[in-house]
């Protein structure tokens, strides 16, 4: 399949199968069957797709293609003619397009995993040779018919097969996944376990990382060079750059920089940007946050709707206070500033460059650059209180 072009057919047969979307939409742990159709097919060496596809489904389907994807969409009725311009840009030196003309999964054969028995069956991806579609358009016929009256199928043998229930894709879940799974281990990246590790085919894995057990990557997630993801960690859309760790955590819709490092037990949340060297501690949540370089958020603490210096340090427990039940505030700390242990700042406030904030403040003022912030009841004792208050053992 080196270098060809792909038209797939997006059939709305919601009338018939009585799903709310069509079969070739519907998911397969979580992404879109046409997803990973349009994954297999640029495995094959696909490099170009045209897709014909009806108005209400045609945002769903365009998502499942890699935003660098040379992709062309057009509605049936306007479909001929286009398809003329997009297969005459492959070149002349193509003769052959792959067709899809419904639901079907395309997988690298395996005789001993597939077991295939009996004459080879065809499916729904067509080989046709492009004077085909010129043929159509001249005759005025039904272009879809037209190519399925003209090609040669694909079939079982070929790891090619049809798929008629969402019920059928059970059977070729694990073995998508595998195979997805075995083409990152070719390209260099480290898997530790395939039966318990997921990656999207939307998200891209970059060679030299390393995917431990339990990770599950959905999405347009991106994984960096020399990340280690895992174990036990879920990301969805989300961007680590290189050589980020991400331990037992959940990431999602944030942007991680290089050198992070993140968990065990955090909770990373949508509008989270961190630059480069930064630290997302254990049972930390964070959302709607920007993070400078080298700022760390240890451990314990819960930061919303915040910018976050750089070499910023939050002490065990602080907290952002954002929200007061009718409206959410942001809280803004300087570069350098260090936050002590079970802190509360009350949002809108500013913890200026370089201050401190002594431990177990509450903060409702802006903090001066440099300053020390205390803001906390002074302690005092009550002599003999225990003695003659404590609860006496029967």
């Amino acid at each position: 399949m080196a270098g060809l072009s792909a038209v797939i057919f997006l059939p709305d047969d919601t009338g018939k199968t009585g799903y709310p979307r069509p079969m070739l939409l519907g998911n397969l742990m979580g992404a879109p069957l046409l997803a990973w159709l349009v994954d297999s097919l640029s495995a094959g060496g696909v490099e170009r797709f045209f897709l014909v596809c009806r108005p209400p489904w045609e945002a769903a389907a365009r998502a499942c293609f890699p935003d660098d994807t040379q992709l062309v969409v057009a509605e049936e009725s306007q479909a001929s003619e286009q398809i003329q311009v997009f297969l005459s840009a492959a070149g002349d030196e193509q003769s052959d397009v792959i067709v899809v003309t419904g639901p079907c999964v395309l997988l690298p054969y395996d005789a001993e995993i597939l077991a295939l028995d009996g004459a080879p069956e065809p499916s729904n991806l067509l080989c046709v040779k492009k004077t085909a579609f010129q043929a159509a358009v001249e005759a005025k016929a039904d272009l879809l018919e037209v190519l399925q009256d003209q090609s040669a199928p694909y079939t079982d043998r070929d790891g090619a097969f049809s798929i008629t229930s969402l019920a059928q894709l059970t059977d070729f879940q694990p073995l998508l996944n595998r195979a997805h799974l075995y083409r990152l281990a070719e390209a260099g990246v480290e898997i530790w376990d395939f039966a318990t590790t997921y990656v999207d085919p939307m998200a891209q894995v970059s060679p030299q990382a390393v995917l431990m057990p339990g990770t599950i990557l959905r999405g347009k997630t991106v994984v960096g060079p020399g990340c280690v993801i895992g174990p036990n960690t879920y990301a969805e859309d989300a961007v680590f750059g290189a050589g980020t760790v991400v331990n037992s955590s959940q990431v999602f819709q944030a942007t991680l920089g290089q050198n992070c490092h993140v968990g065990p037990y955090a909770y990373v949340r949508a509008g989270t940007q961190t630059g480069d060297n930064a630290k997302i501690g254990d049972f930390v949540e964070v959302r709607n946050t920007k993070i400078g370089d080298g700022a760390k958020l240890a451990h314990l603490s819960y930061v919303a709707d915040t910018e976050v210096g750089k070499n910023v340090q939050l002490g065990c427990g602080a907290v952002t206070v954002n929200y007061d039940r009718a409206k959410k505030y942001r809280t803004t700390i300087g570069d350098d500033a260090f936050v002590g242990a079970n802190v509360n700042l009350v949002a809108p406030v500013s913890v200026g460059q370089g201050a401190y904030v002594a431990a177990g403040s509450t903060i409702t003022e802006d903090v001066p650059p440099l300053a020390l912030a205390i803001a906390r009841a002074r302690q005092s004792h009550k002599k003999e209180w225990a003695g003659k208050f404590k609860l006496k053992k029967p």
